[in-house]
């Protein structure tokens, strides 16, 4: 299955965690809540110099409007229209610098709370209350189940006459093969999985022994007949393709 990681965007201590393995969750379940006393102070402080920032431009546009009416009579002169016109320029930067810093630190705070992405099942969970975790650290996974597929490793002499959309008929070793599973081709590996691993076969030329290579081939299953019989990612399963 299409698995989802589950890491922090930002880093903080960990206040609650409220799943454990094998737990089923929805997509928006708050799977683990940071400390976010640090962001509150974060959001506080950058309002604060928002406020601020609006003031500032306030008083520098009004400031460049009294010059503005002023400066064809002479009243003014151009020196200070322009320093006017500077100020309310710098003061308009200013504001939108502040703005920006409030929408990050109020994503920051968004970001204390981690929610679930997907609807699945709780797997590898490795975080703790107390423990500080850092962005991009490893907290659980999510497993779809009730949207897994099939890679059926088949020989490549046996596949001359597959093609995408047959039917597939497959047991799983879990049930002991009495449910049975209906299916269809929907593509092919790109590579066998001797090619794809860690360390690729590298055949002698001199003295090269001919391997039988498997292919995998995606198998996509009823979902309907997973609601009823749910599988688990990893599990032995039997493909017959219907040629």
């Amino acid at each position: 299955a299409d698995t989802a990681e589950i890491t922090p965007l930002a880093g903080a201590p960990v206040l609650r965690v409220l799943v454990h393995d094998t737990q089923q969750v929805k997509a928006g379940d708050i799977l683990v809540q940071l400390d976010d006393s640090d962001a509150q102070l974060a959001v506080a402080q950058a309002r604060a110099d928002l406020a601020r920032a609006q003031a500032d431009f306030s008083r520098a546009q009004v400031d460049l409007g009294r010059r503005s009416v002023l400066a064809p009579s002479g009243a003014v002169s151009r020196d200070e229209l322009t320093a006017a016109q500077n100020s309310s320029s710098t003061s308009s930067a200013v504001l939108q610098a502040a703005r920006a810093r409030l929408a990050v630190a109020e994503l920051t705070l968004s970001r204390m709370t981690i929610r679930a992405p997907i609807d699945g099942v709780v797997s590898d969970k490795n975080v703790d209350v107390g423990q500080r975790v850092e962005a991009g650290a490893h907290l659980m996974v999510i497993a779809p189940i009730y949207s897994a597929y099939v890679d059926a490793n088949f020989k490549e002499n046996q596949l001359q006459n597959v093609a995408v959309g047959q039917p597939v008929i497959l047991h799983s070793d879990i049930y002991c093969g009495r449910v049975t599973y209906h299916g269809r081709v929907v593509g092919f590996s790109g590579g066998t999985g001797a090619a794809f691993s860690l360390i690729p076969a590298q055949n002698a030329t001199g003295n090269w022994i001919k391997v039988v290579q498997r292919l995998p081939v995606r198998i996509a299953l009823d979902p309907k007949e997973l609601a009823e019989h749910p599988l688990r990612v990893g599990l032995s399963m039997t493909a017959k393709i219907r040629l």
